[in-house]
């Protein structure tokens, strides 16, 4: 997950109230019951200390979710009497949760929305292909490109004729190829899209698949519909759950071989919050891992207004400049962090349930 939609959090000091509202539901009553759920947010904020213009800035932006049809929910950053920043959620957060504390509790944004994979459809045949932007939050066209229209029919005929007109076939079915792959690269740069799904026929899929940039193979999946069919949202929704969870399998096995000592003895990986802090305050951080449910996320830490500022024991923040630090979350300031350094972070909950890394944080290092 890329931080950088997190800027304006970390652009006001705080403290911050962080709320996490469920909209999946719809009926009848259901206006009357998030503006009962606004006002309950409120009062737990006031309840954890926060201060009144914050509390009332909180009522009023759920209340504006009273009709709302967003599928999943919504998270609620503010301070200070102002919201600062409220994504849409890409997953059902369930339960309200609602807290105030030093720094904005951005730890469930990774499995809220933080892999939700954008992806590129494209619906391929021998003519061109369409290309079809599709989130959790909906879809749009993207584009078209169309190749050469002629000749794309093979014959059955053996003469020399026919097969000197089936070798002008397949060249224009490789230039089409091309051209599509080209184009689709095009996409997925300007998108910035995650993942591209391949629709059409098996040679068609296949000739542009290998024609697409190496950086780009890793990001494909083949959907095994014919021509003019198009993807149902379970259809993305499906290959979209395949690339998460095999893409923090793949963390994980980078996190697994890298924590273990190279023949200096270094290593390339870290878990336990001991160890994460250090790496944050000295900038080691390439990726930050985490398992939002694992004992150490919530586990205790001393902050300063500095991300830098940084420690496990609060007399640890006197060197680092900061006389008067606040408790925080591990993984909130950890995020803040890698955010800070320009890190990414990833949730690797989909990767299953083994206990890796131990104690639910953990970091590839930028070097040993």
């Amino acid at each position: 997950m890329d931080l950088a939609f997190l800027n304006p959090l970390y652009e006001h000091r705080g403290p911050w109230a962080s709320v996490y509202i469920d909209t999946s539901r719809h009926t009848e009553d259901t206006p009357h019951e998030r503006s009962l759920t606004a006002q309950a947010a409120a009062r737990e904020l006031a309840g954890q200390g926060a201060d009144e213009s914050t509390c009332e800035a909180v009522r009023t932006a759920l209340e504006e979710l009273r009709h709302s049809t967003e599928p999943h929910g919504r998270a609620v950053f503010a301070t200070g009497g102002e919201v600062i920043l409220d994504p849409p959620l890409a997953a059902n957060p369930g339960v309200l949760s609602v807290h105030w504390s030093a720094l904005p509790h951005t730890a469930p944004l990774l499995d809220l929305v933080g892999e939700d994979p954008l992806s590129v459809v494209a619906y391929i045949d021998r003519k061109g292909a369409d290309f079809e932007l599709r989130g959790a939050r909906g879809s749009r066209d993207a584009g078209t490109v169309a190749g050469r229209q002629w000749p794309v029919h093979r014959t059955t005929s053996i003469d020399w004729s026919e097969r000197h007109f089936q070798l002008k076939v397949e060249n224009t079915w490789e230039h089409n190829a091309a051209e599509i792959a080209d184009a689709l690269a095009v996409c997925q740069e300007e998108t910035r899209a995650d993942l591209l799904i391949l629709v059409g026929d098996d040679r068609e899929r296949r000739a542009v698949r290998e024609r697409l940039p190496q950086r780009l193979h890793d990001r494909v999946v083949e959907a095994p519909h014919g021509p003019g069919s198009r993807l149902l949202d379970e259809d993305v929704e499906r290959a979209r759950a395949e690339h998460v969870h095999r893409r923090a399998a793949d963390e994980l096995e980078r996190f697994l071989a890298a924590r273990v000592p190279d023949a200096d003895g270094h290593v390339g990986a870290v878990e336990g919050v001991p160890a994460l802090v250090e790496a944050a305050r000295e900038h080691r951080i390439e990726e930050l891992l985490i398992r939002p449910d694992g004992p150490d996320a919530h586990r205790e830490v001393w902050i300063g207004e500095d991300p830098d500022q940084l420690a496990v024991r609060r007399t640890e923040t006197k060197p680092l400049g900061e006389t008067h630090p606040w408790p925080a979350r591990a993984d909130d300031a950890l995020l803040r962090s890698a955010f800070a350094t320009g890190a990414p972070a990833l949730s690797v909950t989909a990767a299953g349930p083994q206990e890796v890394p131990v104690g639910g944080l953990g970091a590839l290092l930028r070097w040993a």
